[in-house]
């Protein structure tokens, strides 16, 4: 499914680059928009990935540059069944991450320099968790080159706006071609959101709490980090906005209902998925005659990516919907158990 998935996307991006082609240059035009658009996807295939982390300025880490960001990918990885990614950060103090590469052999991670300040080990795990699990699902391949080509429709909407109006460009529609092929542009990063289904979200965050085995942690990330994306601009993201969909969530601003043309879910629609994950998880260990988990047990799974749980403590006042307080003095000094 993933395969066809992609192929059906590819000639669908294809043939709309082709169309603002034949609006700008007639048959000649979208002949040579074919060419062009041939040689990009073989290109982004292969290139896709450097591609998108060099333009958010992203750059490696190892386990001596950045030893707790790194062992907690290696841990994750290691949880999942998946080969080692490479490790980025990208030096933004928003706090976001996205996950790249044509397959899992070939896939990248990347985590914001405020991910990383601004959010707990145990969170900074269920983040990396997800973006693991787009990587597992192969949703990196389609969505890294639809990233790449929606900016290159941009571009050709651009070079319509300079070039498109001369008489002998063989333009059938005229001025009228051209003023549509730029109207087509802006709309490129919209046919993004449309083709790359919002549930690759949903699914990436509930197989990412199963690989970190706490679906509250995601949860209690998510709203910092939509917390955080509204208040801190991404200027990288805000220059490329078709990969506005690699994000966990959507580093531009202004998008954020739960509709047809979103990169993503609602954050809270996420996160009451994510609640309800940790309630079944929860009633799965309690006994047969409770009705419901009690709250204390809600996001205390069997056992996290480095095989054992976290000891369970007497139940306390809960200061967030997420029933703990990762940040709290409750964690004050306590290390990750990856370290």
């Amino acid at each position: 499914m993933n395969t066809l998935r992609t192929a059906m996307l590819l000639a669908a991006m294809t043939a709309l680059f082709m169309g603002v082609g034949f609006l700008i240059g007639g048959t000649g035009g979208m002949m040579i928009a074919l060419l062009i658009v041939a040689g990009m996807n073989l290109f982004s295939y292969w290139n896709a990935d450097k591609m998108v982390l060099s333009m958010n300025g992203a750059f490696e880490v190892d386990e001596r540059s950045d030893p707790r960001y790194y062992r907690i990918v290696q841990g994750l990885a290691r949880s999942a069944g998946l080969p080692m990614p490479r490790v980025y950060k990208i030096d933004t103090p928003q706090p976001n991450a996205f996950a790249t590469g044509r397959n899992p052999e070939n896939a990248a991670v990347a985590a914001s320099t405020g991910l990383l300040r601004q959010l707990s080990d145990e969170e900074v795990a269920a983040v990396m968790a997800h973006e693991l699990a787009h990587v597992q699902h192969r949703d990196t391949l389609t969505m890294t080159i639809v990233a790449t080509l929606a900016g290159a429709i941009s571009m050709l909407g651009n070079f319509a706006f300079f070039f498109g109006g001369s008489r002998d460009n063989n333009n059938p529609f005229g001025f009228v071609g051209v003023l549509v092929a730029m109207l087509v542009a802006p709309f490129a990063a919209m046919i993004v959101q449309m083709a790359v289904s919002r549930t690759r979200e949903y699914e990436a965050d509930r197989r990412g709490a199963e690989i970190c085995g706490r679906p509250l942690w995601l949860a209690s990330a998510l709203d910092k980090i939509a917390r955080g994306a509204e208040r801190i601009p991404n200027p990288d993201a805000e220059r490329n906005p078709a990969m506005a969909h690699l994000f966990i969530i959507n580093p531009l601003h202004g998008e954020r209902m739960d509709n047809l043309f979103s990169t993503h879910p609602s954050t809270e629609n996420r996160i009451a998925a994510l609640q309800q994950m940790a309630r079944e998880m929860g009633g799965a260990a309690q006994p047969a005659r409770r009705e419901a988990p009690a709250p204390a047990a809600a996001d205390e799974p069997p056992a996290g990516p480095w095989g054992k749980a976290t000891p369970t403590e007497p139940a306390r006042p809960r200061p967030n919907p997420w029933g703990r307080n990762p940040t709290g003095p409750r964690n004050a000094g306590r290390k990750g158990p990856w370290s």
